[in-house]
Order: C-alpha cells, then structure tokens, then sequence
C-alpha cells in the first residue's frame, strides 16, 4: 500500500451515466493496480452491476437515503486519510466531508461557478459565458436565457449554486481538466496554491505507430448526445456548406441519441442533409466509425471543460474540427491536430470554413491525423497518475 494513503472515492452514481462515471471506472481501475488502500462512497441508490463504475475487489458503501451528517458518518467508520470527491450532488453534503476530511474535488462541470451549469448565455445569440457566479448572475439568467424562465427555479438553483461555490473554496485541492478550468475556478474564488491542472486520460490506447495514409472517404463524424448545446444544429448548416465549397459530396456520421434526436432528425430531413443516425453505439463500433471518418467534428456551442472525445479520436489518428470553446483548445491545436473555427460567438459558416481547412489539401489532412495521434499519446493514464497521486498524498498529509 502507498504508505498514509487511504482514499475514499465519493461519487453520486454507482452506474455508468456519463463522462464523470466512465473516467472514475477507468481511475479506480489503476488506483488498485497501484496498491491504493481504497474504497468508495455513493449517494444515489442504484447498485454495482455488469455496467457499473466499480471493478471487482474495491470497497463499496451506499449513502443512499441518508443526511449529510450520516454520510459523513458512513464515511468516518472507514476513516479515510483523504477523501477524492466528484459531486455528491447537493452542496451540502460536499460542504459536510470537506469540513470533516482532508478533501480533494475534482471540478468535471460547472458546479460552484454557473447557476444553470451551461455556462453559456442564448439570447440574444447563444455565447459562452465567463462571468464568475455572483449576484449579476441572477440579474441576467431570465433577460440572457441562462436556463428557464421560471423566476422561482432560478433564485432556488442560484442559491444551491453558491453555497457549491462556498464548498468548492473550503477544498484543499481542486483539480480541473483544461486550462480553461483552471481560471474558471480562479474567477470564482478558490485560492491560486489549492488549484491544479490535472487533465483526463484517454480511455483509449493510441495505436502503436503513426497513421497512414488513406484514400478520403467523405465522412465527417459527431459523436455525444443531442442537446442544443452541443451543437448539432450548428452542424447541420455547416457540414453541407463545407461541401459545397469543397464541391464533394460529405455524409456527415451521427453516433448518439438524446432528447432533440427527433428534432434533428427532421431538421436534417428538411434541410437535405445528407446524414447517417446511428444512435449509442459500443467501443468498438465508435472507433470503427473514427477511422472510417476523415474528420470528427465537435461543433459544441457551450464552453466544454475538456472535450475527451477528441482525445479519443486522435488515438485512432482522426482530426478534430471544433469551436475555440472552454477547454478544447488544450489539445486541438490549428494546424497541427485539426482545425478551430472562432469560439466568441459560434457560427456555422466559420465552423464550415474549419472543415474546409481540414480537407481541402490530402497532405494537410495526413499531417492533422499524425498530429491528432501525437497529441492523443501525451494523455495517458499514466501521466494522469503522475499528477494525481502527489496531490492526494500532500492533501493526506496535511
């Protein structure tokens, strides 16, 4: 066991619901092959299963259905040297553990410093927002359409918000994904010494060599749920657009689902787009459809903290193509490992232009995919251990 390391994993889901889950199974994964003493604390009252978060022979306790003294309780008997948390979901359960231990938050969204956790206003036109949460936050959420227009809702989630931004201040460590985060975190108070750039590992491996050369094949990728948020309408302008500049044809490649599908759907219809829905697909269908892609297209219109899916193309040697939001600009580099349109203010026929850029010349492409590649092998677990580990053992001592 690494010696005075004895490290609860507080989380809300023991099931895989998303990013957060997929990235917790994959750490707690390497924290045992480390020799981590380990075990892990969850709210919500679904249990471990073949899909689940936890991997065989870690410790399991369930806070489901019991207060934040209780919790903490739960969490006392185990006796934990540090306590590495991911959103309990209400605050004050993570208000409870930081006062009680040695706590550790990993900042995956915008808990703490954005009442609706967008962080992006929509009117007059949708843009990212980088206002540290405070009072002029709840004087613009209903003129700026943060979130809903229910003004009864938004003084309720601003003050759950604060006190999140309250709690995230009394960690002794706040790891965030992008650099991005990192003066996201800033602006909202925590101190400059508590704040650490620790970015997600691909979950992935990288092929071993370089990707070669091939023949285009026409087919532009997006992959992650249909919200507005991610951008798909952005995507349904742009993609045709790009074609008709490059004067080819572009199948554009949709491998998710979510709750505007059928709104898509008919708008792709109604435009003519020319669109393939494959709805959730497993791993290996998802790499299949990135190496069969010249390009991934992240059209995301709210400022993504990291952007994984784009690491994960590039371990298959696929470019990205996105707006210059949040932390997307970390690992995609213009003209190096794909290609950025302006974030400010997002617009489809600058996201057009960016997939032009990527596909207009083969040999530039060739170059994009080897660097995609390149970039992809810096995010490896195991230089996400090498950042991680200090900070939980100095948190310990401490």
């Amino acid at each position: 066991m690494r010696a005075g390391l004895r490290l609860l994993v507080a989380c809300y889901h023991t099931r895989l619901v998303g990013g957060a889950e997929a990235y917790l199974r994959s750490l707690l994964s390497l924290l045992r092959d480390q020799s981590v003493e380990l075990a892990v604390l969850t709210r919500a009252a679904d249990l471990p299963g073949t899909d689940g978060l936890i991997p065989d022979g870690i410790r399991w306790f369930s806070g489901a259905g019991q207060s934040p003294l209780e919790l903490v309780r739960t969490a006392a008997n185990w006796n934990p040297s540090v306590v590495f948390t991911h959103g309990l979901g209400e605050p004050e359960f993570e208000e409870e553990l930081a006062q009680r231990f040695p706590t550790v938050f990993y900042a995956h969204n915008y808990g703490g410093t954005c009442i609706s956790g967008t962080k992006c206003h929509a009117f007059p036109a949708v843009q990212p927002c980088s206002r540290p949460l405070g009072p002029g936050c709840l004087a613009l959420y209903l003129p700026r359409r943060c979130g809903g227009l229910n003004p009864v809702i938004a003084v309720s989630a601003y003050r759950r918000e604060r006190r999140r931004q309250e709690a995230l201040r009394s960690c002794r460590a706040v790891l965030v994904a992008s650099q991005h985060m990192v003066d996201e975190v800033l602006r909202n108070g925590v101190p400059a010494d508590r704040v650490h750039l620790v970015p997600l590992p691909a979950t992935g491996i990288p092929d071993a060599t370089p990707p070669e050369t091939r023949s285009l094949s026409g087919r532009v990728l997006f992959v992650g749920r249909l919200t507005a948020i991610k951008g798909w309408r952005h995507l349904l302008d742009a993609v045709p657009k790009a074609a008709t500049i490059l004067g080819r044809t572009l199948t554009l490649v949709i491998a998710g689902d979510g709750p505007e599908r059928d709104m898509c759907e008919a708008t792709a219809r109604q435009k003519g787009v020319a669109v393939e829905f494959l709805g959730w697909v497993d791993l290996d269908r998802r790499n299949a459809e990135m190496r069969a892609a010249d390009v991934i297209v992240v059209p995301s219109i709210w400022p993504e903290p990291f952007g994984l899916i784009g690491i994960e193309a590039g371990c298959v040697g696929t470019p990205a193509v996105a707006y210059a939001v949040g932390g997307i600009p970390d690992w995609l580099v213009p003209g190096v490992s794909g290609e950025l349109a302006p974030g400010e203010r997002p617009n489809p026929s600058e996201l057009a232009d960016a997939i032009v850029r990527a596909l207009v010349n083969p040999e530039h492409l060739q170059r994009l995919r080897v660097g995609a590649w390149e970039t992809a092998r810096r995010f490896t677990p195991e230089a996400h251990l090498d950042r991680l580990i200090p900070i939980l053992e100095a948190a310990a001592r401490s």
